[in-house]
């Protein structure tokens, strides 16, 4: 496992930069491009997702608010809780600020993907209608970028795996029951084995079913572990209201340290928050767009609108909400990282059993997760074959699932944050080249709605 985590290590580097340019690069030039159009149209969003305007007779197999949710349950999950917590340790409070500032910009980039994902819709090999980064590859910008679409679904198989979901788990059950002091005496080792092997067994009772069975788990699972979660918070930040300022303070100070700690110094800050913003939303990875792409909507700005709220939802709400509690419980002092260092902020901050509920609530999000990030690996495994073949990446996902449980942090980690960079590449070119379609597609829908009002 060390060979492979330092063979992974060593090939970050060459695609950081790359990413960086295009995700916040790119994606301001598309801030700038749309006028702010998705900005301005955020009530609009809202009302499209309360179901307002959804038509029966479109093509599609789920509603845009089931999208939604299960574009949400593949983000809203350990990226926020563990994953801000990295982010804390290996960049400080500051690297927060740029978790914001990433997903700001996100919200733009999944609004331009996901009506993209509405606009160049294909069939797969048993005639069902398919969306996301590999068909408006193909169909919105020719055959002849069908490598762009190949070079995405192979990263995709690596990318969608479960692995850091399932390592973090893992952890969180191995540091809040610590089965050593139970009844059933176990090493460590055989302990995460059995925990991984556990949740492989849960995980194919859902997705074996298809996208409707994890749309529909998706959508009854996401609005109340998120709401569990916030309350959660909001009661430790009420208990501590005096350290709220001086925490979202820090953030905002520490964002400009030029002498940061972090590697690379202040550089290294930024790119450490665009990774783990990245990671959070995924906008601009292409992840989101093959959910919206199976959306019953025909009106590809509508669903981008849609879409847009994602990063709102699970990087500006959730992740700054996890990040104010690490910061003013103190626990980003310790030498901890990941979840580990998120239930030490619960426990200090909830009475001492903050950490119980955690795992509770960890055990929701985990499993969302799962489900959900299942299927972006069949689409891939799909595109590079068939629909047949296609449904075995969920054999391959779940004994992936039991090998994350035993694995290192660092060597999990590593893997997400390579295929992730690797895969922005392809998607963003695409998304940049087809943002003119959008762009005269969005004139023709606003007009539309505002001569029905």
């Amino acid at each position: 496992m060390d060979t492979i985590n330092d063979f992974i290590a060593s090939a970050l580097p060459y695609t950081e930069w790359p990413m960086f340019l295009l995700l916040i690069g790119g994606g301001l030039f598309l801030v700038f491009y749309s006028k702010l159009m998705p900005y301005r149209f955020f009530g609009h969003a809202i009302a499209i997702t309360a179901g307002k305007y959804d038509n029966k007779d479109s093509k599609g197999d789920v509603s845009s608010f089931q999208a939604l949710s299960a574009a949400v349950a593949a983000t809203v999950g350990l990226g926020n809780i563990s994953g801000v917590a990295i982010a804390i340790h290996d960049g400080g409070p500051g690297v927060v600020f740029w978790i914001w500032m990433t997903a700001l910009i996100g919200m733009c980039i999944k609004f331009y993907s996901c009506s993209l994902a509405i606009m160049y819709r294909g069939k797969d090999s048993d005639g069902n209608l398919q969306g996301g980064p590999m068909y408006y590859i193909t169909k919105g910008l020719g055959e002849r970028a069908r490598p762009l679409a190949i070079f995405f679904a192979v990263c995709g198989l690596f990318g969608f795996l479960g692995v850091f979901t399932a390592n973090q788990f893992t952890e969180t059950f191995m540091s809040v029951v610590k089965p050593s002091s139970t009844l059933f005496e176990m090493s460590e080792v055989n302990w995460k084995w059995t925990i991984g092997i556990i949740l492989a067994v849960i995980t194919s009772s859902v997705i074996f079913g298809g996208l409707k069975n994890i749309a529909k788990v998706a959508s009854a699972i996401v609005p109340f572990m998120v709401a569990v979660y916030l309350i959660a918070v909001i009661v430790v930040m009420a208990l501590n209201s005096e350290q709220i300022l001086p925490a979202l303070k820090m953030i905002i100070t520490e964002a400009w340290n030029f002498k940061s700690l972090a590697t690379g110094g202040f550089w290294g800050l930024v790119i450490i928050g665009v990774r783990r913003a990245m990671f959070s939303n995924e906008a601009g990875l292409g992840s989101a767009p093959m959910y919206h792409g199976q959306s019953k909507n025909d009106e590809p700005i509508r669903e981008g609108l849609v879409a847009m709220l994602g990063p709102f939802i699970d990087t500006i709400l959730v992740c700054t909400l996890t990040a104010i509690v690490i910061i003013l419980s103190g626990a980003y002092l310790e030498d901890s990282s990941g979840i580990v260092m998120t239930l030490s902020a619960f426990e200090k901050t909830l009475f001492g059993w903050g950490d119980v509920l955690l795992m509770v609530i960890v055990t929701a999000f985990a499993l969302s997760t799962l489900f959900t990030y299942s299927y972006y690996g069949v689409k891939s495994l799909s595109f590079l074959t068939n629909a047949k073949i296609g449904k075995f990446y969920n054999w391959y996902f779940v004994i992936m699932i039991v090998f994350a449980a035993v694995a290192s942090l660092e060597l999990v980690k590593n893997l997400i944050d390579l295929s992730y960079a690797l895969m922005v590449i392809p998607n963003m070119i695409a998304v940049l080249l087809l943002a003119p379609k959008v762009n005269k597609e969005a004139k023709k829908y606003f007009q539309k709605l505002k001569g029905e009002h």
